[in-house]
C-alpha cells in the first residue's frame, strides 16, 4: 500500500511496482490511511511524512499496535529529527525523496525478505529467564505476555539474542539487517534498541539485558 498525496507520483510508483511483481493499492488522504491499513493488512506500506488530513507520523504511531507488517518512511524533508520520530513511531525503513525506483525496490524486497527471514541455523526459538523469541512465528513474550514489536524491533532482538554474549558493533547490525556499510552517524539502530529494551523488561537507564558497550555496539547478556 502507498500512501501518498502527489497523484502522478503515487501512480508512476504503482506501476513500476506493479511491473515488478506486486499488487499496490493508492490512498492519498492521511485521514483514511489508518482505516485502510488496518482492514486491508498490506504486505509493506509505503507512507508519504506530510499527508493530508493526518501526517505519516501519526498514522504509523495509530496502526503499530494492530500491524506487524513493515512501513517505509517517504519525506523531501532531509532533517534528521524527523527520522529519529519516524524509527520512534515504529517505521522499519526511513527514504529521503527524491528516491530512484530502482533503489526504492531494493529497499522494499530487504524489508520483506527480513519479515520471512529464516532463524540462522535453524534454531527457532530462544528463551532466556522470562523472554521467549520465536523466529517462526516471529513474536515474544516477556513472562508469557506477548510483546509488540514492529517487524524491525524483532529482526534486531532476535539478531542479539541469537548472538548473546558477544558484542555485535553497529556495522555487524548494520551489514546484517540493512545489506548496508554503516555510515557513523546513522541513529536507527540506537533507536530501536532504546524502544526494544523497555518491552523486555529492561530499566533503560541501568540495562541488565541488552547492553551498550561504549565505542564498539551492544551486549545481549546471556543468563547466569
Amino acid at each position: 500500500m502507498i500512501i501518498e498525496d502527489d497523484q502522478r507520483l503515487a501512480e508512476l510508483t504503482r506501476e513500476y511496482l506493479e511491473a515488478n511483481g506486486f499488487q499496490v493499492t493508492l490512498e492519498a488522504d492521511g485521514a483514511k490511511g489508518v482505516d485502510r491499513i488496518l482492514t486491508l493488512q498490506p504486505d509493506l506500506v509505503i507512507l508519504d511524512l506530510m499527508l493530508p488530513g493526518e501526517d505519516g507520523l501519526a498514522i504509523c504511531r495509530r496502526v503499530r499496535p494492530n500491524f506487524a507488517g513493515p512501513i517505509m518512511m517517504l519525506t523531501a524533508r532531509a532533517d534528521d529529527l524527523d527520522q529519529v520520530l519516524g524509527l520512534e513511531m515504529g517505521a522499519d525503513d526511513y527514504v529521503p525523496k527524491p528516491v530512484q525506483p530502482r533503489v526504492l525496490l531494493a529497499r522494499m524486497r530487504a524489508l520483506l525478505r527480513r519479515a520471512d527471514a529464516p532463524a540462522p541455523g535453524g534454531e527457532m526459538r530462544l528463551r532466556f529467564d522470562n523472554i521467549e523469541i520465536d523466529n517462526a512465528t516471529r513474536e515474544a513474550w516477556l513472562s508469557g505476555e506477548r510483546i509488540d514489536l514492529t517487524s524491525a524491533e524483532f529482526d534486531l532482538l532476535w539478531l542479539l539474542a541469537s548472538n548473546a554474549g558477544r558484542v555485535l558493533t553497529r556495522e555487524e547490525i548494520f551489514n546484517e539487517l540493512r545489506g548496508i556499510k554503516y555510515d557513523g552517524q546513522d541513529r536507527s539502530i540506537d533507536v530501536r534498541v532504546s524502544r526494544i529494551r523497555p518491552k523486555v523488561g529492561d530499566d533503560p537507564n541501568q540495562p541488565h539485558r541488552i547492553k551498550t558497550v561504549r565505542s564498539k555496539g551492544y551486549l545481549f547478556v546471556k543468563d547466569s
